[in-house]
C-alpha cells in the first residue's frame, strides 16, 4: 500500500526558552502583550507536516508520496528527501515564493509559540489527488486552506480513504467546512486542544463526531491517547521516552504510526501503540527528522513499552 500525504513542507527555526512562558505572560495583560524571550538554543530543521509524516512513515517501512507546494529555496530539503528515499513526484515548486517557514519557541513546559509564513504552501490547491497513481490511503494535513478543502473532496471522489488531520489549520475553517471534512473523511486525528475547538465549532461532542467516521483519534500528550470507534473509547497508553528533548513534530510522528497501522491492517490497540511509540521516539531528539531506528530496534522497544509484540 502507498499513502498520499497532502500537507506542508517547511523549514523550522526552533528556539528553546530556558524558562516558562507562564512566568512572563500576565493573564490580565494579554490585551497589551509585549514580551521578549532570550533563546540561547536555535536550530534550523527540515519540517512541515507532510515532510515529517513521510519521514516517519519511511522509518517504519511504509511507502508514502508527499503532495505539497514549495518555493525556490527547497534545494537542501529536496536533497535530504532524496537521501531518505522519499518520493517527491508530487512536490510542486512555486517560482518566486519561499518554502513555508515556521519560527517555533518552546519553553520548559513543552509549550510552544509559533510564527508561520505560509509562502508556497498557499498554492497547495495547484496539486490534485487524481494526478497520483496507485494510492490506497491518504491524509489531509495542514496546508493552504483551499488545498485542504480540495484534497479532502478529491480523496472522497477518488474513493480513497483518508485521515483528516486539521492540526494548527483548524481555526481557518468554520463549522460547515469542518462538518464537511468529517463527513468526507474515513478517520479524524486531533490533539486534546484541537478536539475541544472542534467540539466548540461544530457543536458536537466527541462521541457525536466519532459516529460520522470509522475512528476519531485524540492525542493527549503525556496522558496517552484515545481512539473513539464503534461506540467505544479505546485508551492508548504512552510509551515512556528515554529522554524529553523536543516535542516539535511528535504529532506528525504519531500520525505516521496511524497510517502505518492502517496500511498493515492492525487493530486499533496495536495501531495506537505504534503511533504512541513513534511520538516517544521523536521527542527524544531535537528537530523533527533527526531520529533513527531500524525494524528490530522498534519491535524491541514496542515489546518493552507495552509487553506485547506488534
Amino acid at each position: 500500500m502507498t499513502a498520499l500525504i497532502s500537507g506542508s513542507m517547511a523549514y523550522d527555526t526552533i528556539m528553546v526558552f530556558h524558562d516558562r512562558f507562564r512566568n512572563h505572560i500576565l493573564p490580565d495583560k494579554v490585551h497589551m502583550l509585549n514580551v521578549a524571550f532570550l533563546v540561547p538554543d536555535l536550530r534550523r530543521e527540515f519540517g512541515g507536516c507532510a515532510g515529517n509524516i513521510a519521514y516517519n512513515l519511511k522509518l517504519l517501512g511504509g511507502q508514502g508520496k508527499i503532495m505539497a507546494t514549495v518555493g525556490d529555496d527547497i534545494g537542501p530539503y529536496a536533497e535530504w528527501m532524496q537521501q531518505q528515499g522519499i518520493d517527491q513526484t508530487h512536490i510542486r515548486k512555486v517560482t518566486g515564493a519561499y518554502t513555508a517557514q515556521a519560527y517555533i519557541t518552546t519553553d520548559m513546559d513543552d509549550n510552544q509559540i509559533t510564527a508561520f509564513h505560509p509562502g508556497a504552501m498557499n498554492e497547495s490547491h495547484l496539486n490534485r489527488v487524481s494526478e497520483a497513481e496507485d494510492i490506497s490511503i491518504g491524509i489531509v494535513a495542514p496546508a493552504g486552506k483551499q488545498g485542504m478543502l480540495d484534497h479532502a473532496q478529491q480523496f472522497a471522489d477518488c474513493g480513497i480513504p483518508f485521515i483528516f488531520d486539521p492540526g494548527q489549520g483548524l481555526p481557518m475553517f468554520d463549522a460547515k467546512e469542518l462538518s464537511n471534512f468529517i463527513n468526507l473523511a474515513t478517520w479524524v486525528a486531533v490533539n486534546d486542544y484541537e478536539s475541544q475547538l472542534l467540539q466548540e465549532k461544530t457543536g458536537q461532542s466527541l462521541q457525536q463526531l466519532a459516529a460520522n467516521v470509522e475512528a476519531l483519534v485524540v492525542t493527549r500528550g503525556g496522558q496517552g491517547s484515545q481512539i473513539y470507534t464503534d461506540g467505544q473509547c479505546i485508551e492508548i497508553p504512552t510509551a515512556t521516552p528515554e529522554s524529553i528533548n523536543d516535542p516539535t513534530g511528535c504529532g506528525d510522528a504519531y500520525r505516521a504510526g496511524l497510517l502505518y497501522g492502517l496500511m498493515n491492517n492492525h487493530d486499533w490497540e496495536t495501531t495506537g501503540r505504534i503511533a504512541s511509540l513513534m511520538g516517544a521516539i521523536k521527542i527524544e531528539s531535537h528537530g523533527t527528522q533527526n531520529h533513527h531506528f531500524d525494524r528490530s530496534e522498534f519491535e524491541q522497544r514496542f515489546q518493552d513499552a507495552f509487553g506485547r509484540n506488534i
